[in-house]
Parts: C-alpha cells; structure tokens; sequence
C-alpha cells in the first residue's frame, strides 16, 4: 500500500529524512521548501551547500508549491527550525488537512512561550495524533547511509509503531517511546550542553573537562525534564544521552561549532552572520534560562550558556565561575 509523506523544510535534516523514506518503493515523497531561491538546487537535485555530493532521487518529488507538497499526503513531517516553525506553519495552515498526523524533526524550545514543537503543531494547526523523530542523527551522515538510529515518540503509540515500520531500514532504526515530552526536552536541552562542548574546545580545556560536561550537562537535562514532567529514563536513552554524545563530539555539530568560536573568543553576533545554518541552542539556551530562572530548577551550565551568549560574559570567566560553585554531592 502507498503512504505519501509531505516534508516540510528542504534543509539537510528534511532532506536526509526524505533519502531514508524514498528507499522504500512504497513511499510517495515530496520535499517542500519555502523558498523559491531553492528551485535552483531542486533543478540540479543536489543541495550543494548542506548536503554536497548527495544528488536527491527522481522518486522524491522536489516543489516550492505547498499545495502540490500536500496532494494526498498522509503524514506531514515538519524539518523547519523550531524558531520558525510557528511562522511557517501560520503561513500555510490554511493549506493542511484537519487531522492529518504531525512528525516533528525539530530540536528546540520556543523562546518566550516555552512551547515544544509539537504544541506549537497544535495550536496553529489544530487537535491531531502528533510524534516526535529524535536521536543521534547529523544529516551529512544520513544522508549517506551510515548507521544510525533514533526514537519516535508519541502519546499515540499506534503512530509512533506506524512511523518506526515506514520509517526503518537496514541503515536507519527506530524504536518508540511514549514520552513525547522527554523526547522532545532532551532534544533541545542537549544542544545547550553541546554549545558548553564547544567553548571548552574552544578553550582547549581538554577531555577531561568535556567528560565533565557531559556528565552534569546530562544531570542538569534529566533534573529540568523531570521538572517539567518527563521520564528520568529518557534522558538515559537516545534522544538523551546518545544525541548529547554525538553533538558534543562530532564536527558535524552546528551548536558545537558556535560553542568553539566563542571559547575562541568570536561574539555571537558576528558568528551568527558568517553562517546560513542555524544552531537551535543559541535561541533553546534563552528559553531554557528563562523557564529555570522562574521554576527555580538549578542549571548552571545552562546558565553559564546564557551569560556567554546574551550577556558578553567571557568564556572564561563562565568556566571559572562553574568551577568555583558550592561544593556539593553528585546526587544532590
């Protein structure tokens, strides 16, 4: 039987997700993209600034064209930045299906309303089953059929094991996972920790300090979640601990690069202007602040993040400071 999915969002990530889907003959792709610049690179069917020398099959349908995107579909996978999801959503919600289930691949909180991306989903689209895709995924790799494997999450756990059996190949599993809210958080919150990653890079500060932050930044992540209702287990899990580990290691790392520019000593502003990409910890490290600082959930690395981001604080007055706190238990 024929499944049609509607990719929106023709950055790496939607890209390298439609890759995974068009293995399968069954599938009816479409990769839409809300700018019409990108119909250039749909015509040479290669996204030679993200995904070079990945040239995307005739079988996946590449359009500008949000109604030719949503013809028939029967799941809507969301690849666009949660910083500009809500905008993108209200641009072209008149065009979506009421009900049609929602995949979000987006890693990040939206600052100020503290919403996740599947609620934003909701409240500009309207009630419908909604999932969440997440785990040690870099898109450059993907895209190129190396193993990877990630989690689905849903509170409707018949459409997360419909989306781990379309969505799973030889290269690419999925398991499942009922906590749509811990999902989602440790997706997010290991961005900040994976911007803390790259400062003391930056710093060069060595490995025995980012096994440090890897440590608490997982602690601080499972203390917040929990905080705000999600499994402690889940940060243990993919979306948790192996998702942390891949950005705060990897040099596919977006919010892991910008974290070793600032250890380097570069400003945000200036770093933010010399790339097109865009790294969701930047804007999740303010919500994340602001959400801890009202709730009074300890996070100091989050905090420290925060202050070398939007404060001018210097990288290493934040690793000096974190050294210096109140001595403590781990298990506190």
């Amino acid at each position: 039987m024929t499944t049609r999915f509607a990719i929106l969002g023709a950055g790496a990530w939607g890209t390298a997700v439609a890759l995974v889907l068009a293995k399968n003959s069954q599938h009816r792709v479409t990769l839409w993209s809300a700018r019409p610049e990108h119909a250039d690179w749909h015509a040479r069917r290669e996204n030679a600034r993200l995904l070079p020398r990945v040239i995307v099959p005739v079988s996946i349908t590449l359009t500008t064209n949000i109604a030719t995107a949503l013809d028939g579909a029967d799941v809507i996978i969301a690849g666009v930045p949660t910083a500009f999801l809500r905008t993108t959503l209200q641009r072209i919600a008149s065009a979506i299906p009421k009900g049609t289930p929602f995949l979000s691949l987006a890693k990040g909180i939206e600052i100020h309303s503290f919403r996740r991306p599947t609620e934003i989903a909701v409240e500009v689209l309207g009630p419908r089953p909604v999932a969440v895709l997440s785990g040690p995924s870099h898109a450059e790799e993907v895209a190129r059929g190396l193993p990877t494997t990630l989690v689905a999450a849903s509170e409707n756990v018949a459409l997360a094991q419909w989306l781990q059996d379309r969505l799973s190949t030889e290269r690419f599993r999925v398991y499942t996972n009922r906590d749509l809210v811990g999902v989602e958080l440790a997706g997010a919150l290991k961005n900040v920790i994976g911007i803390a990653a790259g400062i003391s890079d930056g710093l060069e500060l060595g490995d025995n300090c980012k096994s440090a932050l890897l440590t608490r930044g997982l602690a601080e992540m499972a203390r917040f979640g929990v905080a705000l209702g999600a499994e402690a287990q889940t940060f243990w899990g993919l979306a948790g601990m192996g998702d942390l580990i891949t950005t705060c290691v990897s040099r596919h790392g977006r919010n892991r690069a910008v974290g070793e520019r600032l250890g380097k000593g570069e400003r945000l502003a200036d770093i933010q202007a010399s790339t097109s990409t865009v790294a969701e910890g930047v804007f999740t490290a303010r919500s994340v602040f602001e959400k801890s600082q009202y709730m009074g959930i300890p996070m100091p690395i989050g905090t420290e993040v925060y202050r070398v981001l939007y404060e001018n604080k210097s990288a290493k007055d934040a690793v000096t400071d974190l050294m210096l706190r109140e001595l403590r238990s781990e298990h506190w």
